[in-house]
């Protein structure tokens, strides 16, 4: 094998920092691997993939140890530039990336400004390779979060670069467009004999596509593994708060660790076998809808103007009603109009066309600021909830400015409730992405109002963060009448909601249980979602109730095993 990254022995120290985020770490990178980089926050994955391009130390100054080479090129002798012809990097906040008004003329940015006189051929062919070519006169602003960031890797590939390296490329998407993410990336890797290097928190993804892992811990590297060898490391990963697939936890759980599976099809082998019985039909416990219902909307539709004074229907022809107790979730690929919905409820938005009730009152006969009182909208980025230089001071805001007597113990009581009282007087903005979340629950539940409304609650998180914030979203039950949440987390969606809707195209066409989005599948193509692998195997195996859960699907296997023995 031929070796295309070889770091030896490299430590790195930002300036701002005391203790190095890599420190004396090795890893080789050999041509034609597709690895995934795993490991915690702080465990040093974006510093390490920093370095692969050059950006570490050219751009990102520090204290710096050690050797890299790419390529047999010194990393840091070499420019960034003459790195790039060999490496393309997208970033986890890849809109960063896209700098012209239109695709095209994005795609071709970097090999124009490298003298490459075949720049359009290079864009249109790079576009072509991520399935946008069919786009390039339209209107960078006019994509989907899933084609920007496809985009953005489009003007990487412009460069041809034998090696390519993503960070986190699936954490803003929906499931489809993760789906096609991760397709496009096997081509490459493939059919064009790309290097592909991806840093990646959902292991059922690093399962189905990649060939290796590298795990690092306290900028270390711990090892670097096959796939499989790595996925069923199950003790050393879970000590780490790194989650195998759910069909490997779930087997791992049963007692069952002779052959671990990692995907789909592996594991129907594995449990295709044990499956004894048809159960019995499961008959959700419904929500009592009697009497006034929380929120509503009637007839409502949404538009705004576009800069050529065209109008984008965002919401058509909506007729929901929401009532005390419901645990919603809003589904849909992007630009659905998932998050729109929500907006309406704060009046922040008005309805073109259609009436929105809060309470029984119309939100176009209150301020924003009244409705404040009633309904707290949670953004997908934590930040935007912060005003004050404390966590404290952001939870007590809203309470300090509504004159609310008894407002300090109420909010001692909020930040002990959210695990929050030894941060209480840090910066919100200087904490980690899982304390900003939950800080930002803080201060919606410390608002007491009557719906709370989330936007994104789980993304960009690790699947340890995220299943720590899950218990956190729980009790927002005690504080409010209804939680909303959007979200393409569809393992959130299994384990947590009570009610599920599905919007298409500014449309609602699911309103029910998750039973029986699940087990709908034009329904979910349709509509862009993949269910959670443990739901996805108890279909295979044609459970009945399926499992929503790793525990559920354990306690159903234990039961089969007990039922087995009574009956021989």
């Amino acid at each position: 094998m031929n070796t295309v990254i070889d770091i030896q022995n490299v430590t790195f120290t930002y300036p701002s920092e005391t203790k190095p985020v890599l420190q004396n770490i090795d890893v080789k990178v050999e041509q034609g691997e597709f690895l995934a980089i795993i490991g915690g926050n702080g465990s040093g994955k974006s510093t390490l993939c920093k370095l692969m391009n050059g950006l570490i130390p050219h751009y990102y100054t520090g204290d710096f140890a050690g050797s890299a080479a790419v390529h047999g090129l010194n990393v840091v002798t070499s420019s960034v530039a003459e790195l790039s012809g060999h490496v393309g990097y997208v970033y986890q906040d890849f809109e960063n990336q896209l700098v012209q008004a239109r695709v095209l003329e994005d795609a071709a940015f970097a090999p124009l400004h490298y003298g490459f006189e075949d720049y359009k051929e290079r864009a249109r062919e790079a576009l072509q390779l991520v399935e946008l070519d069919h786009l390039e006169n339209e209107f960078v602003w006019q994509l989907s979060g899933g084609q920007k960031h496809l985009l953005a890797l489009a003007g990487c590939l412009a460069l041809n670069p034998d090696i390519i390296v993503l960070d986190e490329p699936i954490a803003q998407l929906d499931p489809f467009h993760a789906k096609k993410m991760y397709t496009i990336l096997k081509k490459l890797h493939e059919q064009h004999q790309k290097t592909i290097i991806v840093i990646e928190h959902h292991t059922e993804f690093i399962a189905d596509y990649c060939t290796s892992v590298l795990l690092l811990d306290k900028g270390q590297s711990v090892w670097k593994k096959p796939v499989k060898e790595a996925l069923t490391s199950v003790d050393e990963l879970t000590k780490r708060h790194i989650y195998p697939p759910q069909v490997t936890q779930a087997t791992y759980t049963l007692g069952d660790t002779a052959s671990l599976p990692i995907t789909l099809d592996e594991a129907e082998l594995h449990f295709a076998s044990k499956v004894q019985r048809k159960r019995p039909q499961f008959i959700q416990r419904k929500i009592d809808n009697q009497g006034e219902p929380v929120a509503s909307f009637q007839n409502v539709a949404f538009s705004y103007k576009t800069v050529d004074r065209s109008y984008n229907h965002i919401l058509q022809n909506i007729n929901l009603s929401f009532y005390k107790g419901e645990k919603v979730a809003i589904v849909g690929n992007n630009g659905a109009g998932k998050s729109t919905l929500m907006r309406l409820m704060t009046g922040f938005r008005k309805p073109a066309s259609g009436v929105v009730k809060v309470m029984g009152n119309e939100t176009t006969r209150q301020s924003p600021e009244q409705l404040a009182d009633q309904v707290t909208y949670i953004y997908q980025n934590p930040e935007q909830m912060f005003i004050e230089d404390s966590v404290r001071k952001d939870v007590e805001f809203f309470l300090k400015a509504r004159k609310r007597k008894g407002y300090k113990e109420k909010v001692d009581h909020i930040l002990e409730l959210f695990n929050l009282t030894d941060l209480q007087h840090k910066d919100s903005r200087l904490m980690s992405g899982g304390q900003q979340r939950r800080a930002s629950l803080a201060i919606g539940a410390a608002m007491d109002p009557s719906i709370i409304l989330l936007d994104e609650p789980t993304a960009n998180l690790d699947i340890a963060t995220r299943k720590h914030l899950t218990q956190f979203i729980n009790q927002l039950e005690h504080h409010t009448e209804l939680v909303m949440i959007a979200t393409h987390d569809m393992q959130l969606v299994s384990e947590w909601s009570t009610r599920v809707i599905v919007m298409n195209n500014g449309e609602v066409i699911y309103d029910g249980n998750k039973e029986g989005l699940f087990s709908n599948l034009p329904l979910m193509r349709r509509a862009g979602i993949i269910p959670p692998q443990i739901v996805e195997l108890s279909h295979m195996l044609h459970l009945s109730p399926a499992a929503y859960s790793i525990d559920s699907f354990v306690e159903i296997f234990q039961e089969e095993q007990i039922w087995t023995l009574q009956k021989a």
